[in-house]
């Protein structure tokens, strides 16, 4: 079994197809069927279902694909470690982090780190939390920086602070500006909130649905809509309340655009967490960000001025 049959493997399962993996690893088709057709062959079951125009793992294939994505994440480790041991604190260094991070505190920290390695090259990548973990746990990046704590014990979780969760609805609500004690006042409004994720416990669809049955409004009607930007649209529209992290709703509470209400029973905090794989390579530069983001954790900026 050797390097380019696995990432001929794990190029076709992350893109689909056998073309566009030829493309991405500078193959012809041709030899991206022999090197799987190889693999197979060691395996001795097929790992894909050929389809017209497209591959779909099989069992087989679902189950041999993290050893594959563990065992190429590996061999990167030790080539930056060799790297890193040749060229002291230079290179690339990849942190993927959750969008409305951006927008927060956090960047001064990512600023700080770019003035004092300077020969480093901070590659950053925008992906929603469970699309963090999946990054990080492939190899794909060496950080990870997202909202609450991923499940699985191959990874490694930092505590690097929390952020206010707001209730926001659309510009003259008339509830915007009370400070509610009892949440039954909210009893028949509709609400917009992410689909729930398999294997992400700790992801929005799950905080809303908790803060909710908290609230004694858990027969609440909730729109499911995956994308932030569309809920706060809506919500603006008067479609529905929506629960968003501060950072993300900063700018339209500002200009108007949204109000917050104080729902006492619904008041809470996001968990930010850095993760990197537990049994992976850390370079100098990897652990000098780690340290910054950890020690100086991202705390809550929600003030009476946000409702």
């Amino acid at each position: 079994m050797d390097i380019a049959s696995l990432e001929t493997f794990v190029a076709i399962a992350e893109l689909g197809g056998f073309t566009r993996a030829g493309a991405r690893l500078h193959r012809s088709q041709p030899a991206i069927s022999r090197r799987l057709g190889l693999l197979e062959q060691e395996l001795g079951a097929p790992l894909f279902e050929r389809l017209r125009g497209r591959a779909r793992l099989t069992e087989a294939g679902r189950a041999f694909r993290p050893h594959a994505e563990a065992a190429l994440a590996a061999l990167k480790d030790g080539r930056d470690a060799v790297r890193d041991l040749q060229s002291g604190l230079r290179g690339t260094l990849s942190l993927a982090l959750v969008g409305t991070l951006a927008d927060t505190r956090i960047l001064d920290s990512l600023r700080r780190f770019r003035r004092r390695a300077r020969d480093i090259t901070l590659e950053l990548r925008t992906a929603s939390s469970a699309e963090v973990t999946d990054l990080v746990r492939r190899g794909a990046v060496t950080l990870g920086l997202r909202y609450g704590s991923p499940e699985g014990d191959d990874l490694a979780v930092h505590p690097a602070g929390e952020e206010a969760l707001l209730v926001v609805a659309a510009p003259g609500h008339p509830l915007a500006g009370r400070r509610l004690r009892d949440s039954r006042a909210l009893r028949g409004e509709r609400w917009v909130g992410f689909p729930p994720l398999s294997g992400d416990r700790s992801g929005a669809a799950r905080s809303l649905q908790q803060l909710l049955v908290r609230a004694g409004l858990d027969d609440a009607d909730i729109t499911l809509i995956d994308s932030l930007t569309a809920q706060k649209r809506l919500a603006q529209a008067g479609f529905g309340l929506a629960l968003m992290p501060e950072s993300s709703v900063r700018d339209e509470l500002r200009q108007g655009l949204l109000v917050g209400l104080d729902v006492l029973p619904m008041r809470a905090v996001n968990p930010i967490t850095a993760i990197h794989r537990r049994n992976g390579y850390l370079s100098p530069a990897a652990k000098a960000l780690l340290t910054l983001l950890v020690s100086q954790p991202l705390k809550p900026a929600r003030t009476r001025r946000a409702w």
